[in-house]
């Protein structure tokens, strides 16, 4: 019914730079809050960064400086420009979206399917 496709990950040497797309797509009414999550080997899922339709945004404090999260509202896509690559940023980036669903007027809860991001040293 919602699908979200990511894309954008990939490897990249430390100090490098990818930029992390997510489309939404489906029977939305309304998007509140997307956002990028990650999950490293043997971690549990973290929440990396996360932006209101009004665009306000919220980051971990080991990307603050480092990734910017942005939105288009229009195209219900979100996107993480990730800067100053670390090895310690490898993991698999979730894209997540929050919000409310045609049908019913249910809540929206969706995840996408996982975009690996491999930094090396």
């Amino acid at each position: 019914q919602v699908q979200l496709v990511e894309s954008g990950g990939g490897l990249v040497q430390a100090g490098g730079s990818l930029r992390l797309s997510c489309a939404a797509s489906g029977s939305i009414f309304s998007i509140n809050a997307m956002g990028w999550y990650r999950q490293a080997p043997g971690k549990q899922r973290e929440l990396v960064a996360d932006i209101t339709n009004g665009g306000r945004a919220n980051y971990a404090d080991s990307v603050k400086g480092r990734f910017t999260i942005s939105r288009d509202n229009a195209k219900n896509t979100v996107y993480l420009q990730m800067n100053s690559l670390e090895p310690e940023d490898t993991a698999v980036y979730y894209c997540n979206a929050e919000g409310v669903l045609v049908a019913g007027f249910n809540r929206l809860d969706a995840w996408g399917q996982g975009t690996l991001v491999t930094v090396s040293s």
